[in-house]
């Protein structure tokens, strides 16, 4: 073979080799799909819930991973941080997440928002373009008749070089700057019941983030946990302005997160999220006047 054309087969295959490596992977993804990909040479799929679930039956090949790996609990009592970027270097690194892995992330039951917490943490961390969620998750894929296996995954340790993505969180003070900016939209995921200050849950107050609207959580998934059409979506989300998505401690939010970041919208995920705004008496509290026993509009405590 001429060495003209050995240097250009070459350079193609160079060339091929890096566009698969960079080529950004679709945010979700089927069980078919899933299945079809299952021995792709750098698929990861990572099983987020407990020792027990993942021992009675995960998908062949998962690793699993907990929130408690990705996160931390700050000192001043905040949960579900996310956490030094050493911590989630290791976290990542045991289970087996290098640069160039093919990312899957499913829940191990119905709790769609804890894979979605680690999906954003993923996203956090810049390894989100290698990251996609399993639609339906595990309760799907077994409902299918799919395999499961209770054997542990073989892991070959790894040291992820991470980016973090600053520009993908909101913190109490910028959101207090911003609350009366037009062009900034805060969204609240948690239920109606704690959206309106009727059931204050255990947070210091009972409420909201002022002007927040509701998207709960639970009204983006559809009877099979999946993730609904995007006509759907974009009837609870709204469009047009930097979105800025809560809840009770940064989890159920990161399921809002995900729905607007599939929809191609910029949004923020305000990391200490209620649990921290309801403590910090120099910020305000919206509640409905009906929650207080009243009628009429929202009053601010």
């Amino acid at each position: 073979m001429p060495i003209r054309l050995v240097c250009l087969l070459s350079g193609l295959l160079a060339v091929s080799h890096l566009w698969s490596q960079s080529r950004e992977a679709p945010m979700l993804v089927s069980t078919q799909w899933l299945s079809d990909h299952l021995n792709d040479p750098n698929l990861v799929v990572l099983h987020v819930g407990g020792e027990k679930d993942y021992a009675a039956g995960h998908i062949p090949g998962a690793r699993r991973l907990s929130l408690a790996d990705i996160s931390v609990s700050g000192p001043d009592g905040l949960r579900l941080e996310l956490p030094p970027l050493e911590k989630l270097r290791d976290a990542l690194g045991q289970a087996g997440v290098a640069n160039d892995s093919r990312i899957v992330v499913y829940p191990a039951n119905e709790s769609v928002p804890s894979a979605t917490r680690v999906w954003f943490t993923l996203e956090y961390a810049g390894l989100g373009a290698r990251a996609s969620l399993l639609d339906g998750g595990l309760p799907l894929w077994k409902a299918e008749g799919r395999p499961l296996s209770t054997a542990a995954a073989s892991v070959i340790p790894t040291q992820p070089r991470l980016a973090p993505r600053t520009d993908l969180t909101a913190g109490a003070d910028w959101i207090g700057a911003h609350l009366h900016d037009p062009e900034v939209r805060l969204l609240d995921a948690r239920t109606p019941e704690y959206h309106s200050g009727a059931n204050p849950g255990q947070m210091p107050r009972a409420g909201r983030i002022p002007g927040a609207a509701n998207v709960p959580f639970d009204s983006l998934l559809d009877a099979q946990l999946k993730l609904r059409p995007a006509g759907e979506l974009r009837a609870r989300i709204p469009s047009g302005k930097e979105l800025v998505a809560y809840c009770h401690i940064g989890q159920q939010a990161t399921l809002l997160y995900f729905a607007a970041r599939l929809l191609g919208e910029k949004v923020r995920l305000y990391d200490g999220s209620f649990q921290e705004w309801s403590r910090r008496t120099d910020l305000p509290v919206e509640a409905s006047s009906e929650a207080n026993g009243g009628a009429g509009a929202a009053k601010q405590q």
